[in-house]
């Protein structure tokens, strides 16, 4: 029988995934090559920065990185959700759409070009959110051009903008001087890092406004996950949810994108495991799924830090170390109790 979900139960399960969130950011928040004191960084708030290093080592840098990490995390998850929805395939994440390759070239156009900053910003985030998210948009139009089979063509137009562009990325590689290559090369593989607080707080705000605005529409994504026959003989307007989520969900993962660069694993390890443990109402799929994501992101970000100190790795491969096995656990664990769509 399933189990009935309740505004109470909504709400309790989103403060406390909100509060092991908030205890998961002040543990890695901590850790690092540099020690934290609790005592000394809470006696410092005060006082000029200078004369305690905890603090500003806390303010500065980690906390910064801390919050990039959850909003990234949160932005991914999220999106695998709406498009795991809006596909009907359980195997669909934000990047399914060619927002990877789109996003990728618009950084080795950049870094080839030889841009130099604009705004105070490197370049290579305008023209990876850019890429992103011209290449998504370039993917729907070709999926609507198809007409009634638009789910099966936004796939097809997905995977074929994808190799296309992966195919440029690879050729301007080639001809791209080492230095270039490897920056690159390091970008692509996700990279979370610190950043201004301007910077962390705009794009808290649109990616914060981009859930809320999903979360309104997820009564009817729970129809739409049943076919688009059944949403609509429960009057949704198909094609007006189908460019709302779209278009919410391509923003936002163009934002994390244009920020971390290509982190995998998150987008479709996470909703998956929240459906699997909660079940597969949207209406709390959608939260959930973000907080877990920001747990999930800020974890695998604090080992990508500390595994190989000084040095860092790229958070991408963390994430793929740690969402493989985990993803196959749940898998097995919930598979008798809960399938993806009933």
């Amino acid at each position: 029988m399933k189990e009935l979900l309740t505004p109470k139960k909504l709400f309790i399960r989103t403060v406390s995934a909100l509060a092991v969130l908030a205890v998961v950011m002040l543990a890695c928040s901590l850790i690092g090559t540099e020690s934290i004191s609790l005592k000394a960084l809470f006696s410092g708030a005060g006082t000029q920065e200078s004369a305690n290093p905890d603090y500003e080592i806390f303010v500065k840098v980690r906390l910064p990185r801390i919050i990039l990490a959850c909003l990234v995390g949160a932005a991914l998850a999220c999106s695998g959700v709406v498009f795991q929805a809006l596909l009907r395939n359980p195997l669909a994440d934000p990047y399914i759409l060619g927002i990877s390759s789109g996003a990728g070239l618009g950084v080795i156009v950049a870094v080839i070009s030889g841009l130099d900053w604009i705004w105070g910003r490197s370049p290579i985030a305008f023209f990876a959110f850019a890429g992103a998210l011209g290449t998504v948009w370039l993917v729907w139009f070709i999926g609507r051009l198809t007409g009634k089979f638009h789910v099966t063509g936004l796939l097809l137009a997905g995977v074929v903008v994808n190799a296309f562009f992966s195919a440029v990325i690879m050729f301007l590689t080639s001809i791209a001087k080492s230095q270039q290559v490897y920056s690159t090369i390091f970008w692509l593989m996700g990279n979370i890092t610190e950043e201004s607080f301007l910077v962390v707080w705009l794009g808290t705000g649109c990616v914060i406004g981009g859930i809320l605005a999903l979360f309104y529409i997820s009564p009817q994504l729970n129809a739409l996950s049943f076919g688009e026959e059944d949403a609509r003989s429960m009057g949704v307007n198909i094609a007006r949810t189908q460019l709302i989520a779209f278009a919410i969900a391509a923003a936002i993962t163009a934002v994390a994108v244009s920020l971390s660069g290509l982190i995998g694993f998150v987008g479709l390890l996470v909703p998956h495991a929240v459906r699997l443990v909660f079940g597969p109402d949207h209406r709390q799929l959608l939260p959930l799924s973000g907080i877990v994501g920001a747990i999930f992101l800020v974890i695998a970000d604090t080992l990508a830090r500390v595994i190989i100190a000084p040095a860092q790795l790229p958070v991408g491969v963390v994430t793929a170390i740690l969402g493989g096995p985990f993803f196959l656990v749940l898998l097995v664990k919930y598979s008798r109790k809960v399938s993806w769509l009933k």
